[in-house]
């Protein structure tokens, strides 16, 4: 199947996500909720493009929009734009003190919106990535708490929680850099708990928190790892070249 995103040709599969089929093509839509390990989120609605499957255009949200037939996209259309820009709008209200939401609020032009009241500081939109990164690659030890206004992401009680490993998954995919870690020589802090870091015993980078890979080693039924993954597979390849020689 081929559909025109932006007059360009593009072939895709029944199915698949708008969003992929034009990253594929090397066409860009802005995107902050998208992370490619924890996909269909479909949060922040960054990522509005227009489609014409032949009935008349409508706006959808290009990542969690599933290609069922061929059509036409438009991601940078005078309507896209005027609408991306609002949706930044709103999140601007919401995260003022993110720099990379303020710099495409310029980029789209996205208005001021003086009747709406702005949170006083913060930079976390609720797009929940970092929720399901913790669930689904790590321990859970963060949700969402409280509604409305009130609503954040935290864990239990806003102390620190006994089951974080500090692995640094959740910060990771947040795509405004709302959640600080601290991290020195040998200690990373996180979610107001410090944990000790574990160097490789080859290079002496980083692996992770002892927590960390304790949890890993559980979870493989091996010991804990003492090499990065650079030295483990150069210790692997000298093993395959001793036994299958050079």
């Amino acid at each position: 199947m081929n559909i025109t995103i932006n007059g360009k040709i593009c072939a895709c599969e029944e199915g698949e996500f708008l969003l992929e089929v034009a990253r594929r093509n090397g066409i860009q839509i802005p995107t902050l909720c998208h992370h490619p390990a924890l996909a269909g989120q479909g949060c922040c609605r960054v990522c509005l493009v227009e489609v014409d499957e032949g009935r008349g255009p409508k706006i959808v949200v290009s990542c969690v929009y599933p290609i069922q037939r061929e059509c036409v996209v438009e991601t940078e259309s005078e309507r896209v734009r005027r609408e991306r820009g609002m949706v930044l709008a709103l999140l601007r209200k919401r995260a003022p003190d993110s720099p990379r939401i303020a710099a495409l609020c310029r980029i789209y032009q996205a208005p001021e919106l003086p009747r709406l009241t702005a949170a006083e500081t913060g930079k976390c939109i609720l797009c929940g990535l970092c929720v399901r990164a913790c669930a689904e690659l790590s321990v859970g030890a963060i949700s969402t708490v409280n509604r409305g206004v009130l609503k954040e992401i935290a864990t239990p009680y806003h102390e620190a929680s006994p089951v974080c490993v500090g692995c640094g998954a959740c910060a990771s995919v947040c795509p405004t850099q709302a959640i600080p870690v601290a991290e020195m020589e040998d200690t990373r802090t996180i979610w107001g708990k410090t944990f000790q870091l574990i160097h490789c015993a080859h290079c002496g980078n980083v692996i992770g928190t002892r927590e960390e890979l304790e949890m890993a080693a559980r979870r493989s039924g091996q010991e804990p790892e003492t090499l990065c993954e650079r030295c483990r597979k150069a210790a692997t390849a000298q093993i395959l070249a001793g036994v299958y020689g050079d």
